[in-house]
Order: structure tokens, then C-alpha cells, then sequence
């Protein structure tokens, strides 16, 4: 995982550890849901399956399958 490093104000470092507190999240999780919302503003894809759907369109039809595994055996 790529690491970066950023320089925070002392006010807003106290804010981020006050809302990290109350919220019982460290920092990175806090940073994460930042840049998830950041992302999401500015309609970028959070991820591959984000991704294939944008590029899909608007009009695309989405299939649910059901999950495998729960089929009833055949008696021989």
C-alpha cells in the first residue's frame, strides 16, 4: 500500500483526533472516508466494479445470480 505523507495544521490535527475519538476511528479510517467521499463528488469509480458499471452505461441491465452452492443433490 502506497504511503504519502501530509502536513496538517495543530487546529485541524486537534479536530481530526477530537472527531476520531468520538467516532472510534484512527486516523487512516478517517482518511479513507475522506477520500471515498472526495472520489465520489467528482464521480470517479471507488473501485472495479464501480468501474465496469460506469462504463457499461446507464442503460445497462444488471443480472442478480443466485449464489452456487445450494442446489439439492441428485440420490443415484
Amino acid at each position: 500500500m502506497p504511503g504519502k505523507r501530509v502536513q496538517i495544521d495543530e487546529e485541524t490535527w486537534r479536530d481530526l483526533q477530537l472527531l476520531g475519538h468520538d467516532q472510534m476511528k484512527d486516523f487512516q479510517e478517517l482518511a479513507d472516508e475522506a477520500f471515498r467521499d472526495l472520489l465520489k463528488k467528482y464521480g470517479r469509480p471507488l473501485n472495479l466494479r464501480d468501474a465496469l458499471r460506469k462504463s457499461a452505461g446507464v442503460t445497462a441491465t444488471v443480472h442478480q445470480f443466485k449464489p452456487a452452492g445450494n442446489k439439492p443433490r441428485r440420490k443415484r
